[in-house]
């Protein structure tokens, strides 16, 4: 990519126009610093898609500032464990980071808003939120607390419910089983009588196969074939409820944030847009061959029945009231988000649902 293209074309909607706006290329060959940042990674290299939007995004930055600005991306556990990026960033340790919110349920819940909650939002609705809704400057207010600016840096799109090593047809076959599910779908998870479990992605794999952890949830075809988990689990459930959409976040330090010059701010923010759009295109690209590939390999593909997926919604909303009840941050953002999921569903069922829905009958059918 030649650096001028960039300028002109990275980023979606008025990214572009701020990147041009705020930098002429000739400032940025000659009078800009030269910076060179450490990135960690929350996945393994594996992940060519979950680490590749951290390399994806490094790649653009320095191409945009003819290298002056270098971000070294490293995976997971490579300096700081995957589940440890936020606090690397927040003490300085690092610059900057690639991860999802949610891992960071534990200190506090707000951070699971970030990424995904059960019964959330869709990704396109994710991003509509960010951008629009007013959702990233909620959710930056509250990762001030924790000298951490986040830029929504990736989506998986509408990830799959997960690997299990037996059926699981009513809400009796979910109690005591060991799941490998973190932050706010743990919660709800643990009412249905789930015990969960938070792994790192490379853990899974020994997890399942011990038999130390009953079933796991990753992502979708694409990566799970990757990891491997149709060799030790053949029941594979749709949809994941609790992932909507999955929201990855650039975690940037906020100190070193505020003292970046604006232009490279620009770039930043556009470059994150970019790994934003192409991370869901390449999942929605890759997902359906591995998909058949699975199940052409014994996979047993089941949705959760509609049981499951009540006392799930109903679970979720319990959960939901009981944290905003004590935890006055999480109120505030949630509330946000669910008034702006409440209009985005009464639009999708105008136009998006009905054309979708119709083209599954025209899929079912043979037609297509």
């Amino acid at each position: 990519m030649q650096r001028r293209r960039f300028l002109r074309t990275a980023g979606v909607g008025g990214a572009s126009v701020a990147v041009s706006a705020a930098v002429a290329a000739p400032a940025i060959a000659q009078s800009m610093p030269e910076l060179k940042w450490r990135m960690p990674s929350s996945f393994p290299k594996s992940l060519d898609t979950l680490y590749g939007g951290a390399v994806r995004f490094a790649k653009i930055v320095a191409e945009a500032t003819d290298n002056k600005f270098q971000i070294r991306v490293f995976a997971a556990g490579e300096i700081v464990p995957g589940l440890q990026v936020a606090d690397a960033v927040q003490s300085g340790t690092v610059e900057i980071g690639h991860n999802a919110s949610y891992y960071y349920f534990g200190k506090d819940p707000t951070f699971a808003l970030g990424t995904a909650v059960p019964f959330g939002l869709n990704t396109r609705q994710m991003d509509a939120w960010l951008m629009e809704g007013g959702g990233g400057q909620l959710l930056n207010e509250f990762y001030k607390n924790y000298n951490i600016y986040g830029i929504a840096c990736g989506n998986t799109g509408c990830q799959m419910g997960g690997w299990y090593r037996k059926e699981i047809k009513t809400v009796e076959d979910l109690k005591g089983l060991k799941m490998r599910i973190g932050g706010f779908a743990g919660q709800v998870m643990t009412k249905l009588g789930v015990i969960p479990q938070q792994i790192a992605g490379g853990d899974i794999y020994p997890a399942l196969e011990k038999g130390t952890i009953d079933a796991a949830e990753w992502v979708g075809p694409y990566d799970d074939q990757k990891l491997g988990f149709n060799k030790v689990a053949p029941y594979y459930y749709y949809p994941g409820w609790w992932e909507g959409s999955a929201t990855l976040h650039t975690f940037v330090n906020l100190e070193k944030w505020n003292t970046l010059p604006k232009g490279y701010q620009a770039i930043v923010e556009a470059a994150c847009a970019d790994v934003n759009q192409w991370m869901t295109a390449k999942y929605d690209a890759d997902n359906p061959k591995a998909l058949r590939e699975l199940v052409a390999g014994g996979t047993k593909l089941t949705p959760f029945s509609p049981a499951i997926m009540e006392a799930a919604f109903n679970a979720s909303n319990q959960v939901y009231a009981e944290t905003s009840a004590k935890n006055a941050n999480f109120k505030k953002v949630y509330e946000a988000m669910a008034a702006f999921r409440k209009e985005e569903v009464l639009w999708f069922r105008v136009a998006e649902d009905t054309f979708d829905n119709f083209m599954a009958r025209q899929s079912a059918a043979g037609k297509l």
